[in-house]
C-alpha cells in the first residue's frame, strides 16, 4: 500500500520536543520491529441484526462503526513521515475487497460519519474493484487503516505481511462470526506501531467500537 505524503490532506505536525510520548516514540521507533498486536472479541449481535433487517452489507455496517471509533481516538490518526509525527484530520478505510473470481483488490473508502454516505463510497469501491484487475486503488495514502475481512474461519491471533519497511498505518483483520453465551461474536486482530499507540489507546478504541456496535 502506498506511503506517499499527500500535501492536499489536512495534517497537524506533532512537536516532538513538547510531546509527552517523546521518549516512548524515540525508543520504539528505533526498533526493527516496533509493532504490537492483540486480538479482541466483539459482540456484533445488534450489527448483524441491523444488517438482516435493513438488507445492508454486514461488513459495511461494522466497518463504519470501526472507522467511527478509529477517528475518535487521536493516536490512531498519527502517522510517521520522515521520522516526524503528523496527525491526519480524517482517517479512511483501505480494505481488501473480494472479486467474483475470488481474487481481491485494495480499496480506499472515504470516511463519513453518515452511514448512507459511507455505504455509497463502499459500494462504489466494491464495484470498481469487481470491474477491474488492478490490485491498487487510484487514490492512496497514509490517511487510512489497512484491514481485511476473513469470514471463512475464526482465528484467535493473526499476523500481517511485513514489507521490511517500517509502516505506521494500523492493521485490522475481522474473523468469522461465532456464537458464544447467547451472543454473536467476532474476533478483531489489531496491529499498531508502539511508537504511536499504546495499550491504553487500543483499549479506548475497543470501548468505543463496542459501544457503537451496541446501538440498535
Amino acid at each position: 500500500m502506498g506511503k506517499e505524503l499527500d500535501i492536499n490532506k489536512t495534517l497537524r505536525k506533532i512537536d516532538l520536543e513538547c510531546w509527552n510520548r517523546k521518549q516512548h516514540f524515540n525508543h520504539f521507533n528505533s526498533l526493527a520491529d516496533p509493532y504490537f498486536s492483540v486480538t479482541i472479541p466483539f459482540d456484533v449481535s445488534k450489527a448483524y441484526k441491523k444488517s438482516k433487517d435493513t438488507k445492508v452489507s454486514f461488513f459495511a455496517i461494522y466497518l463504519h462503526e470501526c472507522m467511527k471509533a478509529i477517528n475518535a481516538v487521536e493516536n490512531f490518526k498519527y502517522r510517521i513521515i520522515d521520522n516526524e509525527v503528523f496527525e491526519y484530520e480524517v482517517i479512511n478505510a483501505s480494505t481488501t475487497l473480494l472479486r467474483d473470481d475470488k481474487t481481491f483488490g485494495f480499496s480506499f473508502i472515504n470516511f463519513s460519519e453518515q452511514f448512507d454516505t459511507f455505504n455509497i463510497n463502499f459500494i462504489n469501491e466494491k464495484n470498481r474493484i469487481n470491474e477491474s484487475s488492478e490490485l491498487y486503488p487510484p487514490v492512496n495514502g497514509l490517511d487510512c487503516i489497512h484491514c481485511s475481512a476473513l469470514p471463512w474461519f475464526r482465528f484467535s491471533s493473526q499476523k500481517e505481511p511485513f514489507s521490511g519497511t517500517k509502516d505506521s498505518v494500523p492493521k485490522f483483520a475481522f474473523s468469522k462470526t461465532y456464537n458464544e453465551g447467547g451472543k454473536l461474536l467476532m474476533n478483531v486482530a489489531i496491529s499498531v506501531s508502539h511508537a504511536l499507540v499504546d495499550g491504553y489507546h487500543v483499549g479506548q478504541f475497543a470501548e468505543i467500537f463496542q459501544e457503537n456496535l451496541n446501538r440498535p
